[in-house]
């Protein structure tokens, strides 16, 4: 039966639409299976370019998606967590990780779509184990993905006869440039190699497309995968721009490299012998490049593209490196990233909240060593006056109130994606400490206000009350101290030392203030010395009630 131009239109458009919601679903929870383990193992799986590729590659496999994988990868490098040269090797090895999803559509599973939906769909709905459900979120979009290829597969199937369409893959074997743009706009419409590869195999499957049609925009779509990752960088820092334009250099390199030598028919015998004298090696891999299904062979050129453009590059990372830093120069000093803006948060990573939440943790961690060295600062100026520590305590007040912001709406941001019970309670403890540690900077702003005051009143203290000062100042740093540390480590122990600590202030000031009213009756002291006394000890105790409360959020008390 013939399809009429209306259902063939909306065959493919459903369907696609229906693959690409299924490979996003699936990649969503297998990113969220991985949680922030995935950021882990980019973080310390790039000491070399070779440990690079093999964790890109493996990160990619792993979440099926090779944009979320440079897009957090650009995320990193804009927080400082990795070089260009180690984010080169990663961006090579998701390259390489894409290869799975196309020996997936490469095997005849479409007439398993349905079972696989049910068996998703009944893990999805009704399974109450947080990983369990998301395994079976997993397998459901598996299943749509492959649904989606049979009702693409469905409406494709008349294009073959279609004199557009004949005239359209005639001027692709004639130019194949026009198949590599053909492949790099689809790719950049639709924000995914995968899919512009699962299409490929379709219309090649339904003979609307040949092999030697199909390999120059197989090339296109390698190189308008990219535009992702550029999108990603808009805005970001010279380092994670140059990240994201090294994926497109690298991609494009390849295709400069590799169509010639496909248009000599050197490459298309490169990838026949692989697969007839390497593949013969895989246990119970039978038959040869003639008895593969058309789908396989896209599939099979895709892979020994990607890794032979790996090999090639691999050894030139450091050259990479230095024409992406030529092409993309410095900052001005004017232009240079304040170091007090922040650092690890990043809308990119939003898009794994699990990543997220450990990166909004990470900056509130930040943001509580930024409040231990404003309170050095400012009593360090009590004791010294010198100028140059007022200012910097006053950088850093200002400093964490501007984090405190921006942290708490990156905060709000994740808490709308789906936590589970365990990153819930973690993003509470993160923004509950916010407001302590931004309250801990103004107590150590009216430190310096107060040393500016004894400087105008030359305002001195006894021995006794220099002796005292000094002790609960020790104190309450080593409860600050404590309580930064027991939040980084959600440390139950180092909490209660805390709770300790800040009995311990409490008693100090009410046995320092009886000391020092005492020592005010003897006329050893006078009133403006005596405020000043009176006002320090109390912006020291409510600091100690801040470490206070941090520690209680971590022990559950709020």
């Amino acid at each position: 039966m013939e399809l009429s131009f209306k259902e063939i239109i909306f065959s493919f458009v459903g369907g696609l639409g229906l693959f690409l919601f299924g490979l996003r679903f699936m990649s969503d929870a297998l990113q969220s299976v991985a949680g922030d383990r995935m950021r882990t193992i980019l973080e310390q799986g790039t000491k070399s370019p070779i440990r690079g590729v093999l964790t890109g590659a493996l990160v990619t496999a792993l979440i099926q998606s090779s944009s979320a994988t440079t897009v957090l990868t650009v995320g990193l490098v804009n927080a400082q967590l990795l070089t260009l040269r180690q984010a080169i090797g990663v961006i090579m090895g998701a390259n390489i990780g894409t290869i799975l999803t196309a020996y997936l559509i490469g095997f005849k599973l479409k007439a398993y779509a349905l079972p696989i939906l049910a068996i998703g769909s009944l893990m999805f709905l009704f399974s109450k184990n947080k990983k369990t459900n998301l395994i079976g979120q997993a397998i459901f979009g598996f299943g749509v993905l492959f649904y989606g290829l049979s009702i693409m597969g469905h409406g494709m199937k008349p294009l073959k006869d279609l004199p557009f369409f004949i005239n359209l893959m005639t001027s692709i074997e004639n130019n194949s440039l026009i198949g590599v743009l053909i492949g790099m706009l689809f790719t950049f419409v639709v924000q995914s190699s995968s899919a512009t590869i699962g299409v490929l195999q379709e219309l090649a499957y339904q003979q609307a497309v040949t092999y030697k049609q199909a390999v120059p925009i197989l090339f296109g779509d390698n190189i308008g995968t990219t535009i992702t990752a550029i999108l990603a960088s808009i805005g970001a820092s010279v380092a994670a721009r140059r990240a994201a334009f090294t994926h497109f250099i690298f991609n494009i390199m390849g295709t400069i490299i590799f169509l010639p030598l496909f248009l000599a028919g050197i490459f298309s015998k490169i990838v026949i012998l692989f697969t007839n004298y390497v593949f013969t090696l895989i246990p119970s891999f039978a038959g040869t490049w003639d008895t593969l299904n058309i789908k396989l062979q896209i599939a099979q050129t895709h892979a020994i593209f990607n890794i032979s453009n790996t090999l090639i590059h691999l050894p030139l990372v450091s050259f990479l490196a230095y024409i992406v830093t030529k092409m993309i120069p410095d900052k001005t000093e004017k232009e240079e990233i304040d170091e007090y803006k922040p650092k690890y948060i990043d809308k990119r990573f939003l898009n794994n909240p699990s990543v997220a939440l450990s990166q909004a943790t990470r900056e509130t961690l930040r943001m509580g060593q930024l409040a231990k060295e404003a309170f050095s600062n400012a009593t360090a100026y009590f004791e010294t006056r010198d100028e140059s520590l007022a200012r910097k305590a006053m950088v850093l007040e200002d400093t964490l109130d501007t984090l405190e912001r921006d942290i708490t709406d990156y905060l709000v941001l994740v808490s709308e994606k789906r936590l589970s019970a365990e990153a819930s309670n973690r993003a509470y403890v993160i923004l509950q400490s916010l407001n302590d540690l931004e309250r801990i900077g103004d107590h150590c702003e009216n430190i310096v206000e107060l040393a500016d005051y004894a400087t105008k009143y030359n305002v001195s203290f006894s021995k006794q009350a220099q002796e005292e000062l000094q002790s609960m100042i020790e104190l309450t740093e080593e409860t600050l101290r404590t309580a930064l540390e027991a939040l980084e480590k959600d440390n139950n122990a180092l909490a209660k030392k805390v709770v300790q600590n800040e009995h311990m202030i409490d008693k100090m000031q009410i046995e320092y203030r009886k000391s020092h009213i005492r020592r005010l009756n003897e006329k050893v002291c006078n009133g403006n010395n005596g405020a000043v006394f009176l006002d320090f000890l109390a912006n020291l105790e409510r600091i100690g009630d801040h470490c206070r409360n941090i520690a209680g959020y971590v022990l559950g008390e709020y």
